[in-house]
Formats: C-alpha cells, structure tokens, sequence
C-alpha cells in the first residue's frame, strides 16, 4: 500500500484518547504491521474508517482509501 499522494509506504494512526501518541505501520497487501516495539494492548483496531496519515506527506484520510 502507498501513499496516493507521494507514494511512501509507511503511515501512522493517533491514539484516539491521546491525539500526541501516535501508533506507526506500514501495510503489505493490507496486512498492516506496527514498530515492534509496541506494547500490542496499546494498539488501536485497525478498520476502514480510522483516519490514518503518511509519514512522509500532510496526506490524511480514511484506511480504506490507499491502494
């Protein structure tokens, strides 16, 4: 999966009660993997709705769009 903006391959998503914690992954063929650092309690369900953002661009929008 790629950014449809500058086509970076990885994103984040924000901590829904915490909007300065931020949760990176990248996405091959849709299967999302997150920094294995984390703590996996900590990480957010992933669905086609959650706002996710690039890394790399100001790109930000719905999981379901990037292809």
């Amino acid at each position: 999966m790629k950014c449809p903006t500058c086509g970076c391959e990885k994103f984040y998503v924000k901590d829904a009660d915490d909007e300065y914690e931020l949760y990176e992954f990248t996405a091959l063929n849709r299967k999302v993997e997150f920094d294995a650092t984390l703590e996996t309690h900590n990480i957010p369900e992933m669905t086609n709705d959650i706002e996710t953002y690039c890394d790399l661009c100001a790109w930000h929008g719905k999981f379901e769009t990037l292809k």
